[in-house]
């Protein structure tokens, strides 16, 4: 039975994505152009709900947890496990407060409805991987620009996905680029856990049933503490959190 309901499930779900972005793609452009930054990113942040809440579709249940005494008054640095594209929408709910902004690979910039221009407009750090000098100029200005708003940035210091949901050993380039052009920044360790578990058979068909749950741990302080040691004990966090 769960098997036909994947199947007959899958395009429903996929179909409620795709129009979401498309839509709120548009919306978001006359925002812009007429209410200007704050009422574009209102409506991004309304978008994400609906696509955190649309694997409701596939039976998923959903939580959050951590969320209720977030740090204020410094900028932020969300570290995550990443486990496919819906890690994106949770956290710029779970956190948009904070206004997140992304370390994404630069093919994201362009082409993908909602998605793209928000990566643009949002000001996020679009990067090429085959570059590292343009890589950590972009990471860097990234840093200098939470640095000034007290806003946050995301990184998901394992490069590329999981695809079983296995934290793979986390880089620390990336976070310590951001903590030299931050340095009053706080560092929020972030789980996310059942999204590996969705799309355990690829993006067709979706898993239905699945649980999904996404942690913000405890704030971690960096000022004064070895990068490396403080990635690993990052990673090690998160794992704990995952029960691996």
């Amino acid at each position: 039975m769960k098997t036909l309901l994947n199947y007959l499930l899958t395009p429903l779900c996929h179909l409620a994505f795709g129009l979401l972005l498309v839509i709120f793609h548009a919306l978001q452009v006359i925002s812009l152009n007429i209410f200007g930054e704050n009422a574009r990113q209102k409506v991004v942040n309304i978008l994400n709900w609906f696509l955190v809440y649309s694997l409701r579709i596939m039976g998923s249940s959903i939580t959050f947890k951590g969320f209720d005494n977030l740090p204020e008054g410094r900028p932020v640095i969300i570290v995550s496990n990443h486990q496919s594209l819906y890690d994106i929408p949770a956290i710029i709910l779970g956190f948009k407060k904070y206004t997140p902004k992304f370390i994404s690979k630069i093919e994201l910039g362009k082409g993908l409805p909602s998605i793209s221009y928000n990566l643009t407009k949002g000001k996020s750090a679009l990067i090429d991987r085959k570059n590292p000098a343009q890589s950590i100029k972009e990471i860097f200005k990234l840093g200098k620009l939470i640095q000034s708003t007290n806003e946050a940035a995301c990184i998901f210091p394992e490069g590329t996905r999981s695809k079983n949901g296995k934290v793979k050993k986390f880089k620390v380039p990336g976070i310590n680029t951001l903590l030299r052009a931050a340095p009053d920044a706080i560092i929020i360790p972030f789980a996310i856990d059942g999204h590996s578990k969705v799309i355990k058979n690829g993006m067709f068909p979706l898993s239905c049933g699945e649980k999904i749950t996404y942690t913000a741990l405890d704030a971690i302080d960096p000022k004064g503490r070895d990068v490396e040691e403080l990635v690993a004990e990052i990673e090690q966090n998160i794992k704990t959190s995952l029960g691996q």
